[in-house]
């Protein structure tokens, strides 16, 4: 349930899950607009306990991939522009290179990074 296997003929490949949380990490950070990922408190991610903290939630059942991004913007971004760009990155990214079927992709706008203004932590 947590992890994709794929058989060919005698051969299987096994993609961990920390895999998908990294994909899915990178692919949203690499959009304009995106400054950073937000950190999750603990319980938001009940199957992958690594990804609570990268700002990413993924859920695999069937060979199919709900993901949850919890992102910090730049400032001065349209929201709903870069939340689209990012959930066609992620589906892209996770289609692409593991061949795994997307079921959604949520996207959690929780804080906007402001120049010049301190971060709290």
């Amino acid at each position: 349930m947590t992890e994709m296997t794929e058989e060919h003929n005698l051969s299987k490949t096994t993609v961990a899950p920390d895999v998908l949380v990294t994909i899915a990490r990178m692919s949203a950070l690499s959009v304009p607009g995106v400054s950073r990922m937000a950190q999750v408190t603990g319980g938001v991610n009940r199957l992958f306990k690594r990804g609570i903290h990268d700002g990413v939630r993924i859920e695999v059942e069937d060979n199919v991939v709900v993901v949850d991004l919890y992102l910090i913007l730049k400032q001065d971004v349209n929201i709903r522009e870069v939340s689209r760009n990012v959930q066609a990155q992620v589906a892209r990214a996770i289609q692409e290179m593991i061949g795994m079927d997307i079921g959604g992709i949520e996207i959690h706008i929780e804080e906007i990074d402001y120049e010049g203004e301190e971060t709290s932590a």
